[in-house]
């Protein structure tokens, strides 16, 4: 090969390394751009994740409170019950129409209570299920908006780290090198 078709030939490749420096350059000064567009786009939409958050934490602590509640008055009615039943039962030798007549009050009031009480607690279930729902639905908008499209960015600028490490490094070690780097892992 002579030496001008040697100068041709290398004169081609600078111009095509040259030409993409550039493309690279471009690319990380889109992705700036892009990243800092994302950055002052999620910047307004974290308060109100954080509120969110907030608000879900206080339901479902009240949530709590309501179901330690309703448990205190569903045990009191039950223990009210077991005293009208013994005071029936004291009755029931003295007068046992009298008696009737109360057991089946009793038995209204023991009946009201329990579905009284089935209905507080399906209600409570149902807030806390909705508390849980909204806090599931806010880790995925939090995750989907701002995890996922950093760890994409953070991605690229890895890619673009690496192949600028390796055009740095230009040539590839030597053979004693190479063998002794292997040596000193082993």
């Amino acid at each position: 090969m002579s030496e001008m078709t040697l100068l041709y030939v290398m004169t081609a490749f600078v111009i095509i390394s040259a030409i993409a420096l550039c493309i690279q350059a471009g690319m990380l000064a889109a992705m700036y751009k892009t990243t800092k567009a994302l950055q002052t786009a999620i910047t307004p939409l974290l308060p109100k994740v954080e509120s969110l958050v907030t608000q879900s934490k206080g339901i479902v602590e009240t949530s709590g409170k309501q179901i330690t509640a309703i448990t205190t008055r569903a045990n009191d009615i039950l223990d009210s019950t077991k005293r009208q039943l013994a005071i029936v039962e004291d009755l029931l030798g003295d007068a046992a129409v009298r008696t009737k007549r109360e057991l089946a009050t009793v038995e209204e009031v023991v009946n009201d209570a329990a579905t009284r009480t089935k209905t507080q607690l399906d209600r409570a279930e149902l807030v806390l299920d909705d508390t849980l729902s909204r806090a599931h639905q806010t880790v995925a908008v939090v995750h989907n908006g701002i995890m996922r499209p950093l760890r994409e960015v953070n991605g690229i600028a890895a890619g673009i780290r690496a192949g600028i490490g390796a055009m740095a490094r230009g040539s590839r070690p030597t053979v004693d090198r190479a063998t002794s780097d292997e040596e000193m892992f082993i």
